[in-house]
């Protein structure tokens, strides 16, 4: 018979103890109900048959001692650390923030921890975060595709842990990919802006020649082709993917001696920057000039006008992201790479 009296206290630092002190272990946990510390681990990781009566008992006494298994005890034992890792070039851009929380979603749903690192695009940061990332054993990475160099991500796939790009084409040696169609999402929104009489449209970009940048800029020249409309050199400006380089950026492209009657930006903050540079220069929006953004964050509907936009669904993104390292890490880890492709939606508001 077993005692059904001991009793679970907290350490100073929240940790379960019982009753003279110690840390409530495994086997505590084992000697209270009555079976093998084997069968409690069974009953932990769900991968045996244990009987209902048998793991109702053992999860009676983790509930009522406590008990915590210890993350760092079990990648001792199975060389995993159940972490994951995101690389973002911007933590305070919104976007970015909702990839997180959506992979930290999945992640936590799967018993894994989700460290987010920031590595800007203009500096040397990216090749140290990875090399760290991969220094603590981190289980799976996912890394955007904003400066990130073939060189980082063969590093990544070559220490064993599981990556996932943020876009680019799929190629089976560099892991599985998540991406939104960018250029088909700027081309619908070109092409609804065409279908309002728009006619002059410029185009403010983000860092050259990188993505999802030139994806977008690709579908905003698409669509203007498809329309017979010309791409002017001089109304297409590259800046950074932030608030400072939409107003940089809407600068030039308004100060132009013939001026655009409507500005496509890269992302809603460069979009909320150029609303502030029309705003200053006594511009009326829409009836001067037209302004959308693209990911619909939530600042897109909070701005004055409302931005039309283009919805990029990042949490989605990262739920998508952190399932495609659980699969790998938690199943056989085997398979050939995949690619998801998520659905953009057109958010027609007041700015255009």
């Amino acid at each position: 018979m077993t005692s059904n009296t001991r009793t679970a206290f907290l350490d100073d630092n929240g940790r379960p103890m019982v009753q003279g002190g110690s840390r409530v272990k495994i086997t505590d946990v084992a000697s209270e109900a009555g079976v093998s510390v084997t069968t409690v681990s069974h009953v932990l990781s769900g991968h045996r048959p244990v009987s209902a009566a048998t793991r109702a008992r053992v999860e009676d006494v983790i509930q009522r001692l406590g008990y915590q298994a210890d993350p760092s005890a079990r990648g001792l034992r199975t060389q995993r650390t159940r972490t994951l890792g995101l690389v973002v070039p911007d933590i305070t851009n919104p976007f970015n923030t909702s990839i997180a929380a959506g992979m930290q979603e999945i992640a936590l749903a799967h018993e894994y921890l989700t460290v987010v690192c920031e590595a800007p695009m203009d500096g040397p940061r990216l090749p140290s975060v990875i090399r760290q990332l991969v220094a603590r054993h981190i289980d799976g990475i996912v890394i955007g595709r904003y400066g990130a160099t073939r060189l980082d991500l063969e590093r990544v796939v070559a220490s064993g842990s599981k990556l996932v790009r943020l876009g680019g084409r799929l190629e089976p040696a560099l892991g599985d990919v998540v991406r939104a169609a960018e250029t088909e999402g700027m081309h619908d929104l070109v092409s609804h802006l065409v279908g309002r009489g728009y006619r002059r449209i410029a185009f403010i970009g983000g860092t050259p020649g990188v993505e999802p940048g030139e994806e977008r800029f690709a579908g905003y020249r698409k669509a203007l082709e498809s329309a017979g409309l010309p791409v002017p050199d001089e109304l297409v400006v590259w800046t950074g993917f932030t608030r400072e380089g939409g107003r940089a950026g809407a600068a030039a492209v308004l100060s132009a001696v013939e001026r655009p009657d409507a500005v496509v930006c890269a992302n809603d903050l460069i979009a909320i920057g150029a609303l502030d540079t029309a705003r200053a220069a006594g511009l009326r929006v829409p009836h001067d000039v037209a302004i959308t953004g693209y990911d619909d964050i939530e600042a897109a509907s909070l701005v004055s006008p409302a931005l039309t936009t283009v919805l990029n669904p990042a949490r989605e993104i990262g739920r998508s992201a952190a399932q495609l390292l659980v699969d790998r890490l938690d199943g056989d880890g085997t398979g050939a790479a995949r690619e998801i492709v998520l659905a953009h939606r057109l958010v027609p508001r007041e700015s255009a």
